[in-house]
């Protein structure tokens, strides 16, 4: 019971840190700032409880789009590479404004491995793949020159 419950307190933290840090671009601070890609997964990892991996075991990616129909299977973030392994590509186009924008975060958690009796592993390594997605429509806001 407890591994489980801080399986899904880990889930709903991340999901909850990506949508404090996503809007930071939803309202245009992060593109007027000129904020990095390192500065915002910095943001979510701000946000995150302090037992998260932010270093080895956290991707965030951020991709934008001119319309919702454009997000599709084929256009979606990639956690895994074919091993089953938690992959290194990332991507970080925060858009302008009134884009649609998608940030997606990939998190391995590895308490996984330490459960006994309890299979909640999807990694290669009995990690635990942890996503947690937010997608927005940016607000009208002045593009930095």
């Amino acid at each position: 019971i407890i591994g489980v419950g801080l399986y899904f307190f880990t889930t709903f933290t991340l999901e909850n840190a990506v949508e404090q840090a996503a809007r930071l671009i939803r309202t245009g601070q992060a593109q007027s700032s000129g904020m990095t890609a390192a500065q915002f997964k910095q943001e979510v990892c701000d946000r995150s409880p302090g037992f998260v991996d932010c270093t080895s075991k956290l991707r965030v990616s951020v991709k934008n789009f001119n319309e919702w129909t454009q997000i599709t299977n084929a256009t979606l973030p990639t956690c895994l590479d074919a091993g089953g392994n938690l992959t290194n590509a990332t991507t970080y186009t925060p858009g302008g404004s009134g884009e649609v924008v998608l940030v997606w975060v990939c998190y391995e958690w590895d308490f996984s491995r330490y459960i006994p009796f309890l299979n909640l592993s999807d990694m290669s390594n009995g990690s635990r793949l942890i996503q947690a997605a937010t997608t927005f429509r940016t607000e009208p806001y002045a593009n930095a020159n």
